[in-house]
């Protein structure tokens, strides 16, 4: 068993903006080896999930500890996901052998590539809104049938293409309980991947095409660039990481459903340059919301005609 040293020193480069963001592990690893590396698409997802289930658990536990998990939303993820992930293996195995199945995942892992660009559009539009919906772990009101349905079709998407624990399922958190803080969101979501990643990782083990050297070269890379990740999130700034993630995201998905060179070139330009739009719009927009209250706040000294407070408007007789 040899290690592959350049995949490793990829994966350590993708667990760093993996331990930035929170996000992004399968969704970058996987079509990293694919691209890059010349790995068969059903032997990158195995290989990634098996790695992701050693790496897991530690993230897990540093929430745990730090009181950020709320085990009722885990419990009902699981209870869907868990299952899901499972019998997604088995979806990915029923598409065909060969060429056919391939190709399929490939395309699949696109099209979850595109969705986890659209969450990080949205996080970014509802983390706007995070000062203001600061709630206590304790006091959210769990929706069972959502968040099951949310499990189930996260855990379906995860067994097939290896991409869903961290980038899709975290977004749809976001839409079904926005008063959770970014911490706790992390936290809750890292905590309830991993029976996810375990169940898809012992399908892949089963039924897939794992592959220990490539497995073992993930890991030698991965688990020191999550750690230095981690350790930098503290002062790096997280817009700036998001926006850097949602280009490779949008260009690995691009590549991935057979679009060409010159063509994504052309989508992401318009793609950044769409997003520098739209940020500056939103940052015109606030600064307009400030003036406006300012002006608000003069109103009731403008109304008194420049009278000092205290002093008597009428004049002496």
């Amino acid at each position: 068993m040899g290690i592959d040293f350049p995949l490793a020193a990829g994966s350590f480069f993708v667990a760093i903006v993996v331990g930035l963001t929170g996000m992004g592990g399968g969704a970058l690893m996987t079509p990293m080896m694919m691209l890059f590396f010349n790995v068969p698409p059903l032997a990158a997802v195995s290989s990634d999930l098996v790695a992701s289930a050693v790496m897991k658990p530690v993230g897990g536990a540093v929430h745990m500890r730090q009181g950020t998990v709320n085990l009722r939303l885990v419990g009902w993820l699981c209870a869907g996901s868990v299952p899901a992930a499972f019998c997604g293996v088995l979806v990915a195995r029923a598409f065909g052998d060969g060429e056919q199945i391939q190709q399929t995942i490939k395309y699949a892992l696109g099209v979850a590539l595109l969705l986890a660009v659209a969450g990080l559009v949205a996080k970014a539009w509802l983390s706007r809104r995070e000062g203001e919906v600061s709630t206590d772990l304790g006091e959210i009101v769990v929706r069972p049938f959502p968040t099951l349905l949310v499990g189930i079709i996260g855990g379906l998407v995860v067994g097939i293409s290896s991409v869903g624990s961290g980038s899709l399922i975290i977004v749809a958190l976001l839409v079904l309980y926005p008063a959770l803080k970014a911490n706790q969101l992390v936290g809750t979501d890292l905590v309830q991947a991993v029976p996810l990643v375990v169940s898809a990782a012992l399908g892949h083990l089963l039924f897939g095409d794992f592959q220990l050297d490539v497995t073992t070269s993930l890991l030698v890379g991965s688990i020191p660039g999550v750690y230095l990740g981690a350790r930098v999130s503290a002062w790096a700034p997280g817009g700036i990481i998001r926006a850097l993630l949602a280009v490779v995201l949008l260009a690995s998905a691009l590549k991935l459903l057979g679009v060409g060179n010159a063509a994504t070139l052309w989508i992401l330009a318009g793609a950044v340059a769409a997003a520098a739009a739209g940020w500056s719009l939103l940052r015109d927009r606030g600064r307009a919301e400030v003036g406006v209250a300012g002006e608000l706040g003069e109103g009731p000294q403008a109304a008194g005609g420049g009278v000092e407070a205290g002093v008597s408007s009428r004049r002496p007789r």
